[in-house]
């Protein structure tokens, strides 16, 4: 409790809370829709944003998010009838993203930007100011889940039977990639965009292996995310090692041990 002393670990611990809610939930629909290579995709891309904001001197996570929204709707574009073939592409564009954010960066006049903090996380560093843009994007994808939550439930699991039943597919996919995308950018301060995609799936494939209900993988899925990110931060505190690299290896050990467990599902 000692460590809850210092502003940066409280904004630290806010930050993991909130980022921790979102992996699960939109964590636990891009497992169940098999759009984990997608999911790496947006976050790879991202770093163009990263760059463009620092290029132009603007606030990194506003100009981030958009820069992510923008690309996640084109890789939505290109994988909605043919997700199967469309790997290439992706890899185009999570290679230009990346591409793009390192020359800006270098371009950028007095350029002193610390790549670690972006590549493997910088938790510790998130100000107050961030956290309340995290909150507002927390709470949008909250009440978007909720309102569509029987669509995403009938499309994640069978797409045809939901086309047949009039669910809006098309509206549904392009609505849960923008939502990848605004968790990636929430999990870029906690973890870095290279350790995104575990933090994104780790919870939620063994919330999948215990529960039998999508809401219930979503639930679990959302407490492990906590339990991996308290942990993480407190090692990092104790061994002092990066955060976001503690975070994972927590994530990681506790996902091979679970393996050794037989499948249990609940509810």
């Amino acid at each position: 409790m000692d460590i809850l002393g210092f502003e940066f670990m409280r904004n630290a611990l806010i930050a993991g809370l909130l980022a921790s809610l979102i992996c699960g939930i939109i964590g636990s629909l891009v497992v169940v829709n098999r759009i984990v290579f997608i999911s790496g995709g947006i976050a790879h891309a991202s770093y163009g944003g990263v760059g463009l904001a620092f290029f132009l001197g603007l606030p990194v996570l506003p100009v981030t998010t958009v820069f992510t929204i923008c690309a996640a709707l084109i890789m939505a574009r290109v994988t909605l009838h043919s997700r199967e073939r469309s790997d290439t592409v992706i890899g185009v564009i999570w290679a230009a993203g990346m591409a793009l954010g390192i020359i800006l960066l270098d371009f950028t006049p007095g350029y002193n930007v610390d790549l670690m903090s972006y590549l493997f996380g910088s938790i510790l560093a998130v100000p107050q100011s961030d956290l309340w843009i995290m909150g507002a994007m927390a709470c949008l994808v909250l009440v978007l889940v909720i309102l569509f939550y029987r669509g995403f439930l009938v499309m994640s699991f069978d797409e045809e039977f939901a086309r047949s039943r009039g669910v809006p597919v098309d509206f549904l996919y392009f609505l849960l990639i923008t939502m990848v995308g605004l968790c990636v950018v929430m999990i870029i301060r906690v973890v870095g965009l290279i350790l995104v995609i575990a933090l994104l799936t780790i919870p939620p494939y063994m919330a999948e292996r215990r529960t039998r209900s999508l809401s219930r993988m979503m639930t679990l899925s959302t407490l492990l995310s906590i339990l991996f990110t308290v942990t993480g931060l407190w090692l990092s505190y104790a061994v002092d090692i990066t955060s976001g690299a503690a975070i994972i290896a927590v994530a990681s050990v506790c996902f091979f041990l679970s393996l050794l467990l037989p499948d249990k599902r609940v509810g």
